[in-house]
């Protein structure tokens, strides 16, 4: 596996590819492949925006998936839920009707488990691989091309499309069967809604002690209580901006995602369900598009 600094991987051939949905996600990634020196052609229900995107990189809009998806040998989708992910796969005009036998499609949309073994199993029919492969970094990492990818699905497949998902990644890891990357991004969404709530109360307590929260920051942040979220997001918390990052709207269909995994393999998780209905709150207030750390407005 290369490792952050091996750059080894630039230098595999020029692919043929796809990527459907040109989100604040898909839009820097597919541009990551095609500046790659791959030839990338795209698809995105709004139409103007994969021509948007072809004329700033270079690459082909297509009108359909299909279209998109014929003659690629790797086909990339990240759209919105699961069934965004079934109206740009199935179906007479979506990407697997466009397939050959030997292709592989990688779906790095946050879905649910139960779709990804769906997908891959209507793949392997028609004799193309799937791998589920959800990221997290947020916009910020797909434009930086520093995300990390959380993968499922079988070795070969895996083997084929690791190298190219490094131009826009910095750890891309195999986790196991068709299914495991979303359940492993369900973790790591778990584990955001708790630090977030955390650090909301942490910084509205300070608040209401009358502490200076900049300096408190400063300092802790040093020792045992650090974290991404501590250290990208706690000073804005501070001073109340949340006009950016990842949406409430977005994180609340993650969560969704993991009760209803949570449901069924009966795994607890009663800190995640009560955080979900602290952002069900949130949009109340309005902040369906405000970032994550917003949690802390109700707080005040």
């Amino acid at each position: 596996m290369p490792s952050i600094n091996d750059r080894s991987y630039e230098t595999q051939p020029a692919a043929k590819v796809a990527f459907l949905g040109l989100g604040v996600m898909g839009f820097p990634m597919a541009g990551h492949l095609s500046k790659a020196g791959h030839t990338v052609t795209v698809y995105n229900r709004t139409t103007a925006k994969a021509e948007a995107w072809a004329q700033e990189f270079g690459g082909k809009a297509a009108k359909t998936p299909k279209e998109a998806a014929q003659g690629a040998s790797i086909v990339f989708c990240c759209v919105g839920n699961d069934d965004d992910l079934r109206s740009v796969i199935l179906g007479e005009n979506g990407a697997l009707a466009g397939m050959a036998a030997g292709s592989i499609l990688v779906d790095h949309t946050t879905a649910s488990a139960e779709v990804a073994r769906e997908l891959h199993q209507k793949a392997k029919e028609q004799g193309v691989g799937f791998v589920d492969a959800p990221v997290s970094g947020g916009q910020a990492g797909a434009v930086n091309g520093a995300l990390t990818v959380m993968c499922g699905g079988e070795q070969a497949h895996f083997d084929t499309i690791q190298p190219l998902a490094y131009h826009f990644a910095q750890a891309v890891t195999l986790l196991g069967a068709p299914g495991s990357g979303q359940l492993c991004k369900m973790v790591n969404q778990i584990c955001i809604a708790g630090l977030v709530q955390g650090l909301s109360e942490a910084i509205a307590f300070g608040q209401a002690a009358k502490l200076d929260m900049q300096q408190v920051l400063g300092v802790i942040s040093k020792g045992a209580a650090q974290s991404w979220q501590m250290e990208n997001r706690g000073h804005t918390m501070i001073d109340d901006k949340f006009d950016f990052g990842f949406a409430v709207d977005w994180m609340r269909k993650d969560l969704g995602l993991v009760l209803s995994e949570a449901n069924r393999n009966g795994a607890r998780v009663p800190v995640t369900a009560l955080v979900d209905q602290f952002y069900a709150d949130v949009q109340k207030l309005g902040g369906n598009r405000w970032d994550t750390s917003s949690l802390i407005k109700r707080l005040r």
